[in-house]
């Protein structure tokens, strides 16, 4: 009986060593699977932060372009109405000039345009306020013309039309003209009239 308890004795100390031995193995793949999923957790975790970082200042880039993009075309809004303004002034000033300063004006547009036109005969064209100014003073508005140009040029009046003022100056047959009026050189002239504006207002 002893032979057989002694067998039964290490047959139970081997079983119990080789559940000790697996228990332990158990053990330790646990901890190793568990470092390992806590590794690639945190390795997540981190791609999961730096990501969100990367959106986050995307974002922020994005909102900071919007902004600037945004604060760019406010300043531009003004500096557009800033600029009409001037260019409106300046109408209204021209369109209320005194006769003093206007009537040399009207003789120096009115030659510039006989000069272009090559005539020696002419019809002026403007608003009402003009045409007056002129037929007050065609007389000396001759003379002048005759001064500036260095040759006699026969002047009519023609039809008054919409204008803050300057002259429109025609061939007598009315098929060659030459635009002089302030509004028409206000819109020949915009762009380097709007460039001296911003130059003047903003630097």
């Amino acid at each position: 009986m002893e032979g057989a308890e002694l067998i039964i004795q290490e047959i139970n100390r081997e079983a119990e060593e080789k559940i000790q031995y697996l228990l332990s193995e158990a053990r330790e793949e646990g901890k190793k699977i568990k470092t390992e999923a806590r590794e690639r957790a945190e390795a997540k975790a981190e791609w999961i932060l730096r990501k969100a970082k990367t959106q986050a200042e995307i974002e922020k880039q994005r909102i900071i372009a919007n902004a600037r993009l945004e604060v760019r075309k406010k300043r531009l809004q003004i500096q557009e109405g800033l600029i009409r303004e001037v260019i409106e002034a300046l109408r209204e000033r021209l369109a209320n000039l005194p006769e003093e300063d206007y009537f040399p004006m009207l003789v120096n547009l009115t030659a510039r345009a006989v000069e272009e036109l090559g005539t020696e005969s002419i019809v002026v064209r403007s608003n009402e306020k003009t045409l007056n100014i002129v037929s007050g003073k065609l007389g000396e508005f001759k003379k002048a013309l005759t001064e500036k140009l260095g040759n006699r040029v026969d002047v009519k009046l023609g039809e008054p039309v919409k204008t803050i003022g300057g002259v429109i100056v025609e061939t007598p047959d009315g098929t060659v003209r030459v635009d002089n009026t302030f509004d028409a050189r206000i819109e020949r002239f915009e762009s380097e009239l709007r460039a001296e504006i911003a130059k003047a207002l903003f630097g």
